[in-house]
């Protein structure tokens, strides 16, 4: 692949994966009142690029909703399943950490432990298994319309940056081209005399009959 062709691919599948962990990672802390361990989420969001970077080959726009949403719906499902595992297995009911816990699945800290302290106790799993469907739905949506619309709302935006400059280069008068100089081609004046100053006549008057 050309490294042309990489950066904005790779760009692109940042940009995704950044949207897509922050909308799972806060509906799942939201919903659930417990901080998600980091290691966890490194693992998710590795997962996430990958996927991204396989579906970022095409134009922006280029996708179908319905089949983008059938991938990306169970991909959140499978998300919310491992967020839990991780919630499960390093953090009580209340959100503090079990004793004995493991160390390289767990962390030192979490993440959204802020998000998780205003939220308060968990809620119903079917209402986080539905805003993990949600998320998936808001991610399809973004791949099939929204980063055309992006890309859109960049150029309008740079077009009206860029809109005074323009006003100013039209006040100001264009320079003459820089050419070479065409001298006037002088003609031969006109002769003033008669046009037919030097011509002889040589006839004259009709000869006389000859007598018989």
């Amino acid at each position: 692949m050309d490294i042309s062709a990489a950066r904005p691919r790779a760009l692109r599948a940042a940009l995704f994966t950044a949207l897509c962990l922050l909308l799972s990672t806060a509906s799942h802390v939201l919903l659930s009142g417990r901080q998600l361990p980091v290691p966890v989420v490194g693992a998710a969001g590795a997962g996430v690029f990958a996927l991204a970077w396989a579906l970022a080959g095409r134009a922006p726009g280029a996708y179908r909703y319905g089949p983008v949403a059938a991938l990306l719906v169970p991909l959140e499902l499978a998300l919310g399943a491992a967020f839990g595992a991780g919630q499960d297995t390093c953090y009580d009911a209340d959100g503090h950490p079990l004793p004995g816990a493991l160390g390289a699945i767990c962390g030192g800290s979490g993440v959204g432990t802020p998000l998780a302290r205003l939220a308060g106790p968990g809620c119903a799993p079917w209402l986080l298994l539905a805003g993990h469907v949600a998320v998936g739905l808001l991610a399809a949506g973004w791949l099939a319309r929204g980063e055309r619309a992006l890309v859109r709302l960049l150029l309008a935006a740079a077009a009206g940056a860029f809109r005074p400059l323009r006003a100013v280069r039209a006040t100001v008068p264009a320079p003459a081209p820089r050419g070479r100089a065409v001298l006037p081609v002088r003609l031969p004046a006109a002769p003033s005399g008669p046009l037919l100053l030097h011509s002889v006549v040589r006839r004259g008057p009709p000869a006389p009959p000859v007598p018989a």
